[in-house]
């Protein structure tokens, strides 16, 4: 079950503060357990900092209050609080990634069959795609759902995920897409064949939370070859 600590305090030496995580940062390289530190500083009282460092497990946790490194920088740390500082340790129950839940929600609307659903849960409305194989960049709602009628009226098709990572703004998604051609798509008139391709696509997303941008890569001369447009 993973872990995480929230290290509460009064300060006013935060940059101090700051420069002190950077300084455990760099001592405990290759020896830390922590996966992640946000420090967060209150709106309404400028001194009062709240970090928050996230653990594997609460044996993890343990061995990384055991480093030298830590004690000596904790020490330090109290050094600069106005007060001293308080810890809640907290077992991490439930861990939405919500980026990540609005990047996959894309690739299930995008397979509905029928009418095409509302895009702006998902995506802002000056949104902004990459396609290497268009011509030019696909921009705003619009344009968007262009480019998806295209697809949806030559393919019924799925998507499956394989593997997503998320970090800052960006989520990337690795995906498996399986379809039957059903009518004409880029002149190549209906077939009935089954067909599969693979890809990636890193989003980028708003402070709200919707999809602003997106870069995609997929194997659409495989594709092709699949619906006999172009010889192996």
């Amino acid at each position: 079950m993973k872990f995480a600590q929230i290290i509460d305090c009064k300060t006013h030496h935060f940059d101090d503060l700051n420069q002190l995580m950077d300084k455990w940062v760099a001592q405990t390289k290759g020896k830390r357990t922590a996966t992640h530190s946000l420090v967060a500083k209150d709106r309404s009282d400028a001194s009062h900092v709240v970090e928050i460092v996230e653990f594997p497990s609460y044996e993890e946790a343990m061995k990384n209050s055991q480093l030298p490194e830590t004690d000596r920088i904790f020490r330090e740390m109290v050094a600069l609080c106005d007060e001293e500082p308080t810890f809640t340790d907290l077992d991490v129950v439930r861990d939405e990634q919500l980026l990540k839940a609005t990047a996959a929600r894309f690739f299930e609307l995008a397979a509905v069959r029928g009418e095409l659903p509302p895009l702006d849960e998902v995506f802002a409305e000056n949104y902004h795609d990459h396609d290497p194989t268009n011509p030019q960049d696909v921009i705003g709602m619009d344009a968007l759902r262009h480019e998806l009628d295209m697809w949806r009226g030559g393919f019924d098709f799925e998507f499956t995920i394989e593997d997503q990572i998320a970090e800052g703004d960006r989520v990337c998604t690795r995906w498996t897409w399986n379809g039957l051609h059903k009518g004409e798509f880029m002149g190549v008139e209906s077939t009935g064949k089954k067909v599969s391709m693979t890809g990636v696509v890193i989003h980028r997303f708003r402070v709200d939370g919707k999809i602003i941008e997106g870069w995609w890569h997929y194997d659409q001369l495989g594709l092709m070859e699949q619906l006999g447009a172009v010889e192996a």
